[in-house]
């Protein structure tokens, strides 16, 4: 098994867990200490050495902040987690706020007093950040301070340590472009932009440019890595040497100048002063920059230009071989969950728990990858088995604690994705247990309505995300219901299954492009009762002519292939295009998965998507 479903919370120990923290802070001279969820890369997902807001508060999420004063505390996290941190706060110690810089910086007012110190790690804290603290503090009559070692981690006995798995090399064959063809594109892009050379924070952006990857995150194929690429001249890779056996560290040696991570700040400030010498000016992206290497540059005198990070409009846009091995994972994941799907529709409600049904999902997932070729090398994100209740909360992540029956009469959300080494899947299906009522069957026909209107979609070049975002949410709108998190995010290719710039959602402001993967994930949840969600993975395509038009416009091409539960379909709120469309997807579906499936699951396949008729 690759998730584990402990409850990793540790909420009994947090109130003395503070007390430590505080009394550290009180050695270091500091009234206020900012914790990000976040590691020195500001990745998404972080390795457990990185928990520190977990550690200290009990809260498990993967977004939140805390700041910690002398005598009160205060945990911020969004709307996907309020009622979890509800639960995993301890009251008499925590506060808990909406996770927002506004909401961050009223409280420091009402708590703060003039010439407080206003602590933070130089290394989790990014740029952008270290700005807004230093204003916020000014503004209430304190000072700030960047500590060069974590608070957390001088208190934190037991800490894990930095990971140092091997680091692997991505053959063409699979990443369908050479890392000097990538290479000599960015360096185009950098000098185009102005700059002598551009930081590289983000592991993503470094294992996608060098076609390297690793495991030091969970659930995402990465090696910790720093890069700095230059405009004219070989990048400058920095890379624990520990992780390179003798093919991979020569491979990379002809593509970099490989450097140690305890070289990196030395190493930064030479280059630094180099390009300061020659005129130059180094490029970086404030939201990803740790503030301790943003200074380390700054004190050489080097102009610092703020732009945004090259690789990413190039990563986003997948090139042919990309396409096809995303497709092929998407055709084999299918498979694996046609073969759960037939099971989990075999059990008698109220026989199996959240954490069977998920053990089982990545059981078949292994097994489909060993028959056809391609083994499940992770899961793409800690599977989400909610019923019931459990599913009203859309991060919800099963544990010995919260696990439910999966009864009778209710609506069972899973949320799922694996990674092979072809390709990164993200699926959503919500089934009937038994037969439920008509409002579930409501909410259940909006959504898939909405689902439907964007994979419908025609949209000329340049349309961002936040155009499309409304298009999911009409059918729920005219019934005055909503859902509170955005559409649709980006997908790489064996890689994060979040991915940058594209999402679609109110604040996705980068365009929808050709060659983008992005989710297609509306739902509807309601608080203590249960909840819906759809998702398939789309690929932009085109721009194509419409007959008539005066423009081309971009469509999406659905990779997900599963069937959509009859059971839930109110088929009078569908629309004679909507129900083509669902007869048409459930078409391909038997046909592209039929010869991938195990033989004991074809006829269910058959069943599950035969026409619907009215």
């Amino acid at each position: 098994m690759f998730q584990s479903f402990e409850n990793k919370s540790q909420t009994h120990l947090s109130a003395a867990r503070l007390m430590a923290l505080r009394a550290r802070m009180a050695e270091l001279k500091i009234d206020w200490l900012l914790i990000f969820h976040a590691d020195e890369h500001q990745n998404e997902y972080l390795p457990a050495r990185a928990e520190r807001l977990a550690w200290l508060t009990g809260f498990t999420g993967s977004a939140g902040w805390a700041l910690v004063g002398r005598e009160v505390a205060c945990v911020f996290v969004d709307s996907r987690y309020t009622l979890q941190a509800q639960d995993q706060l301890d009251a008499s110690a925590f506060l808990q706020a909406d996770l927002s810089a506004e909401a961050l910086a009223d409280f420091f007012a009402e708590h703060a007093k003039p010439g407080d110190v206003f602590g933070f790690d130089g290394w989790t804290t990014t740029a952008h950040w270290s700005r807004w603290i230093e204003k916020t503090a000014n503004r209430n009559g304190a000072t700030i301070t960047a500590l060069d070692v974590h608070p957390i981690d001088d208190v934190w006995a037991d800490q894990p340590d930095l990971p140092a798995e091997p680091v692997t090399i991505r053959p063409a064959e699979l990443a369908g472009e050479l890392a000097v063809d990538k290479l000599n594109t960015i360096r185009a892009d950098i000098g185009a932009a102005g700059g002598s050379a551009f930081l590289l924070t983000d592991p993503t952006a470094v294992c996608w440019l060098f076609n390297i990857r690793g495991s030091d995150i969970p659930r995402t194929p990465l090696a910790l890595s720093w890069a700095l690429v230059h405009a004219d001249g070989d990048p400058e890779l920095f890379v624990k040497r520990s992780k390179l056996d003798i093919e991979t560290q020569a491979y990379l040696t002809q593509l970099a100048d490989l450097q140690p991570v305890s070289s990196l700040l030395a190493s930064l400030t030479h280059s630094a002063n180099k390009i300061h010498a020659a005129g130059g000016k180094v490029l970086f992206a404030p939201r990803a920059t740790a503030h301790v290497l943003h200074q380390a540059m700054a004190s050489t005198g080097v102009e610092l230009k703020e732009a945004t990070d090259p690789v990413v409009a190039r990563r986003a846009t997948k090139n042919e071989v990309e396409v096809q091995g995303m497709t092929a994972a998407h055709q084999r994941d299918g498979a694996a969950m046609v073969e759960f799907l037939h099971w989990l529709d075999e059990q008698p409600g109220g026989s199996l728990t959240e954490i069977d049904a998920a053990t089982k999902l990545e059981a078949v997932r292994h097994s489909t990858g060993e028959r056809l070729g391609m083994p499940l090398l992770d899961i793409a994100f800690e599977t989400i088995s909610a019923a019931g209740p459990n599913a009203a909360l859309p991060h919800y992540r099963v544990n010995e604690t919260s696990n439910r029956l999966i009864e009778d009469g209710s609506l069972y959300l899973v949320d799922s994705g694996a990674q092979y080494s072809d390709g990164t899947t993200d699926i959503t299906r919500t089934v009937a247990i038994g037969v439920v009522d008509d409002e579930r069957r409501d909410r259940f026909t909006r959504v898939l309505k909405g689902h439907i209107d964007i994979q419908t979609l025609k949209f000329p070049s340049g349309t961002k995300g936040s155009a499309l975002d409304p298009f999911a949410r009409r059918a729920l709108w005219e019934a005055g219901l909503d859902f509170g998190h955005g559409t649709g995010h980006g997908v790489g290719a064996y890689m994060s299954v979040h991915e940058g710039p594209q999402s679609i959602s109110p604040r996705g402001t980068a365009a929808i492009e050709p060659g983008m993967i992005t989710s297609n994930e509306p739902g509807y949840y309601k608080e203590s009762e249960y909840g819906i969600r759809i998702e398939n993975l789309e690929l932009a395509c085109g721009p194509d002519p419409v007959e008539g038009g005066d423009k081309p416009m971009i469509w999406f091409e659905t990779l997900t292939l599963c069937p959509i539960d009859r059971n839930c379909i109110m088929v009078d709120l569908l629309d004679d295009a909507e129900l083509s469309w669902l007869n048409d997807y459930h078409a391909r579906v038997l046909a592209e998965l039929e010869p991938l499936v195990i033989p004991e699951s074809r006829t269910w396949l058959e069943r599950a998507t035969a026409p619907i008729l009215r």
